[in-house]
């Protein structure tokens, strides 16, 4: 009988990474721990936008992004089955299946409590912001986790500026204080607050966050983090 050797783990496309995966697979032990599914993605989200920002280009990107799955699938970690899951479900649409090909093999590893409701949301009201000619167009996007009610409820923030171009993006938790501090703004001259079709803003996001940046400095840094859940939350309006 010959002696069980410990996996040399994957081959990795872009092997001088190594060390970057690691670190992502670490950082990972804590993602079980997020509260619900909407802290899950956002931190999934960041550690996307940040292999995006650092890419040279979309092939890069999609080179670490295949690595990356692998080397959380030989992990075999509940974090690293958490982070699978994660990007199979608001991850880039070309590493979606093979992330959740890695997290189904991993089916004795322990489950977060929210996996299942990863990605489960639909669309609410839809409004447009507008503060002034210099600030652009601020698109704000309810939504909730299926089945939660209120309890899931959040809404995707992005303030666009000249030719669509995204200056901000931001997911916010709480949505009723969001259109509150609007109203009041409104209601002093700052800002026009109005309701907005959904197809609208669903054409106007999806043009503007685009799926092939790759490491262009056409993003603003800040823009980064919650990439990818505003892809995701765009790819699902009308």
């Amino acid at each position: 009988m010959s002696a069980t050797r410990p996996s040399a783990g994957p081959e990795l496309m872009l092997p001088g990474l190594g060390e970057v995966y690691a670190a992502y697979v670490r950082e990972a032990d804590a993602l079980p721990a997020q509260p619900g599914p909407l802290q899950a993605e956002m931190w999934t989200s960041a550690q996307l936008g940040g292999l995006e920002a650092a890419a040279p280009h979309a092939a890069a990107r999609r080179a670490a992004l295949g690595d990356l799955i692998g080397c959380l699938h030989a992990a075999a970690t509940p974090g690293a089955r958490a982070f699978l899951r994660a990007l199979a479900a608001i991850g880039p649409a070309e590493g979606r299946a093979a992330a959740a090909r890695a997290a189904d093999r991993l089916a004795g590893v322990p489950a977060a409590p929210w996996e299942e409701s990863l990605g489960r949301v639909v669309p609410g009201q839809a409004w447009l912001i507008q503060e002034g000619p210099l600030d652009g167009d601020r698109l704000v996007c309810e939504f909730r986790y299926e089945g939660a009610g209120t309890a899931g409820m959040h809404a995707l923030a992005v303030r666009l500026s000249y030719r669509d171009v995204p200056a901000e993006i931001v997911v916010v938790g709480d949505v009723p204080a969001l259109m509150a501090a609007a109203r009041q703004a409104m209601q002093a001259e700052l800002c026009v607050v109005q309701p907005y079709d959904a197809a609208a803003v669903g054409a106007r996001l999806r043009a503007a966050l685009g799926t092939e940046r790759g490491g262009t400095a056409s993003l603003p840094e800040a823009c980064y983090p919650a990439l990818a859940l505003a892809r995701h939350r765009a790819s699902l309006l009308p």
